[in-house]
Order: C-alpha cells, then structure tokens, then sequence
C-alpha cells in the first residue's frame, strides 16, 4: 500500500516550459506500487489552498526530475490518496 512520509520545511524550486521559476514546499510525499508522487504547496501570496501533485521519474539522462501525472486516472487515485491523508492531519487549534 501507500507509505507517507510528512516532512518540514523541504523547499523545490521548480522551473515551467517557459523558464519561470517557482518555489513549493512539500506537504506530503508517498511512494505506490514503486512510484514517488509528491504533493507541493506553491510558497507565493496566493491564499489560494491548492496544491500541485507531481511524479518522481528518472530521465533519459539518468537525472530525476519531477512531472506533471498525465493519465486521468492515476492523477485522480493519487489525488484522493493525498486528500484521504491530509483529511486525518490533526492541526493544533490557533490560540489568540
């Protein structure tokens, strides 16, 4: 089955086809059936709370790079996967 692993503060700096850089921090990342899919939050001020979810592969080259999940259907198991974890996350209450 799926193993997740929660981590802090890992920062990736992804670049899109046009050389635009961003910065993501890492919610989550599991590994399925031998496959390691992250779940990235966008570091900008958007107060959108959307997340991107990509695919650890290795190259041609022998380097690993992340990419976009294009099958329709493992994007959606993945998907529910990462949002059934992230539902069983307790947040400590705000203190004001």
């Amino acid at each position: 089955m799926a193993e997740e692993i929660f981590e802090q503060q890992d920062i990736y700096t992804l670049t899109d086809e046009e050389g635009n850089e961003s910065q993501f921090e890492l919610l989550a990342s599991a590994e399925i059936d031998g496959v390691v899919y992250l779940a990235l939050e966008p570091m900008d001020d958007n107060p959108d709370d959307s997340y991107v979810i990509l695919k650890l592969v290795t190259d041609e080259t022998g380097e690993e790079v992340l990419v976009t999940i294009d099958d329709d259907d493992e994007f959606d198991r993945i998907a529910d996967m990462f949002e059934d974890e992230f539902m069983t996350v307790e947040y400590p209450a705000d203190e004001e």
